[in-house]
């Protein structure tokens, strides 16, 4: 089963706030059809640790400003800041070290499911004001 339109919202919310701390490689994938735990991983890297802790805590600060306040239910990998996992149950959420993204290769590795569009709105602004 496709992911849920509540998975893609909390995968989107996601996405964007790991844009704004400057996220790299931001890649959202539907994995309903493929996991029956979660719908929707959110994959994003960053060139060290300190920046994958920030975009961590933007993400979990911005899915906790919604209305029914998404928190994880799991957090893990957070005391290394190379790879952190926040499983939000709909969605789960990796934040990899540049270095662990090119190791592990989860886009490869779960290459088969389809993706789900995401423009950062800071890019998308940026282009229509260049027009």
């Amino acid at each position: 089963m496709p992911a849920s339109e509540r998975a893609v919202e909390l995968a989107l919310v996601a996405a964007q706030a790991a844009a704004d701390k400057k996220a790299e490689d931001i890649v959202l994938l539907d994995v309903g059809d493929q996991l029956v735990i979660t719908d929707v991983f959110v994959l994003a890297s960053a060139p060290n640790e300190r920046q994958v802790l920030s975009i961590v805590d933007a993400i979990e600060e911005k899915l906790l400003e919604l209305p029914d306040k998404a928190k994880p239910v799991r957090r893990e990998g957070e005391r290394a800041g190379r790879w952190v996992l926040l499983d939000y149950v709909d969605i789960v959420v990796h934040v990899q070290h540049s270095e662990e993204r090119e190791f592990y290769a989860l886009d490869r590795l779960w290459k088969d499911c389809p993706r789900i569009d995401f423009v950062d709105r800071d890019l998308a602004e940026n282009q229509a004001h260049a027009a």
